[in-house]
């Protein structure tokens, strides 16, 4: 199990989305605001409709979503955030990549750097570990929406690059300036797919063992907390019975 496909099984831990649900919507809210500044049509709005796609997979009201997507799109929230992006090495060897919204540079990166120190990692320079993970836009999609020999027909005519089905889902996978295409071909055959985003996937994993797996999770689960942080990805790799024992 690579890194990429442990970090889904983190964020859906029993339990762990009800815990962080209104975190979780402040992070979303954040999100559809800032996307939406300049073009609020998640027709021609790529990044928006993939926040849209994740407010509706956290049963976000829709309400809420349509305040927070006017409030970004007549300007009258004015916060300057930045995007950033920390990398760095947790327990084992593993490499971390963080994606962080915020209107405070500093307070984030000193957050940041602080969660690596206290859990066993170390924050690294831009690019000290991106070289090892690929830059790709993902959907996902349930294995009943389709069957697979059609999820990947309609996938490749749209432009996208891989389709990895599994007996739970279906991984839909393109560059990222395709992102916007191949959503547009999925959704007009499949509809809104349950998740789709941006993500940094590792082109190699590093195996660790129990102990470690439990460190570099609690280092995944108290940077993910913070308010500033987007997303986490990782590359370790863990057997299914370490990660279901972690899990419980």
């Amino acid at each position: 199990m690579a890194g990429h496909s442990q970090f889904k099984n983190i964020m859906h831990r029993k339990g762990a989305q009800d815990a962080k649900r209104a975190k979780v919507f402040t992070k979303i809210i954040r999100e559809l605001t800032v996307a939406a500044r300049g073009n609020a049509d998640p027709a021609s709005n790529p990044r928006l409709r993939a926040a849209i796609t994740a407010a509706r997979e956290q049963n976000m009201p829709k309400d809420t979503m349509e305040r927070a997507i006017k409030r970004g799109a007549g300007g009258e929230d004015t916060t300057n955030y930045e995007e950033i992006r920390y990398e760095g090495y947790g327990p084992g060897g593993v490499a971390i990549i963080v994606e962080a919204l915020t209107d405070n540079r500093n307070r984030t990166a000193g957050e940041v750097r602080m969660a690596f120190g206290k859990h066993g990692g170390v924050l690294g320079e831009t690019n000290s570990v991106s070289f090892m993970f690929e830059r790709l836009g993902s959907f996902s999609y349930p294995v009943k929406t389709a069957s697979a020999d059609r999820m990947f027909e309609v996938a490749l005519e749209g432009g996208a690059r891989d389709v990895e089905s599994s007996a739970e889902s279906h991984e839909v996978t393109c560059a990222p300036e395709d992102f916007a295409a191949v959503g547009e071909a999925l959704e007009k055959a499949f509809g809104a797919p349950a998740q789709a985003a941006l993500v940094w996937r590792p082109q190699t994993t590093v195996p660790v063992e129990e102990g470690a797996a439990e460190s570099v999770l609690k280092l995944i689960d108290v940077l993910d907390d913070n308010d500033d942080v987007r997303s986490v990805f990782a590359n370790f790799e863990v057997s299914d019975d370490v990660m279901r024992r972690l899990s419980a």
